[in-house]
């Protein structure tokens, strides 16, 4: 995955990929990627990070330039992660972004939040998507999604076939939404598994999961457990 990575970065790019100077400080304190998909309680991680004193990226500018991932061209990713300390939800969650920030920013750390089992995230993700998209709070279909707003007309639609590449007429097919979940976090932890001080596999509704946290940033605890947030 890393050599194909960086056969479609620029010559320049590539000479950059180990230089130290990429990896913008913010008070002493590396770059931290929530890279754990949607709906793993990524909000009450932001949440618990901005209670640790983290300049937390707006998501908003990181969603912005989301045609240019579906090229995988990067480089607008990477000039957004030097406005702040930590980042969450798409695009860092979508295959190959970690593996780019991991090169681009040394010594970062990486957080993958998990739902107790696929099955939970499932019903959570439809549950939510029902909620802001979806008729009479039925599961969204495709001509909800391509009429839906969110940053600009239709893409809700071009993030689901991003995510799931599912069918036109089953947006959330159960089946491929939850290999889809398993197969990330399965990616995700090979990538970083002879590097457990950079991956943090977190569930924050276990008890303890605040305090595995902040040992992990080398924080002091400040709180029991996390907050709750987008509960679904």
């Amino acid at each position: 995955m890393i050599d194909y990575l960086k056969q479609i970065l620029s010559r320049e790019d590539r000479k950059r990929l180990h230089r130290k100077k990429w990896a913008i400080f913010h008070g002493n304190e590396p770059k931290v990627f929530g890279i754990g998909l949607n709906k793993t309680g990524t909000t009450s991680l932001t949440k618990a990070m901005s209670g640790l004193g983290y300049r937390v990226g707006d998501q908003y500018n990181a969603l912005k330039d989301f045609e240019s991932y579906q090229k995988r061209d990067f480089k607008p990713i990477i000039k957004y992660c030097k406005t702040a300390q930590f980042f969450q939800d798409i695009p860092f969650s979508l295959p190959f972004t970690y593996v780019i920030l991991d090169h681009y920013f040394p010594n970062s750390k990486f957080i993958l939040t998990i739902r107790d089992n696929p099955e939970q995230w499932y019903e959570s993700l439809t549950s939510f998507h029902a909620k802001l998209w979806g008729k009479n709070n039925k599961t969204p279909v495709k001509k909800n999604l391509i009429s839906a707003k969110y940053i600009r007309k239709g893409l809700p639609w071009d993030l689901i076939q991003e995510f799931f590449d599912t069918r036109d007429n089953d947006p959330y097919e159960k089946e491929t939404l939850i290999n889809h979940y398993l197969n990330h976090n399965k990616q995700v932890k090979h990538y970083f598994q002879n590097r457990t001080e950079d991956l943090l596999v977190l569930n924050v509704s276990k008890k303890g999961a605040y305090r595995e946290l902040c040992r992990f940033l080398n924080k002091p605890v400040n709180a029991e457990e996390f907050p709750w947030e987008n509960k679904t």
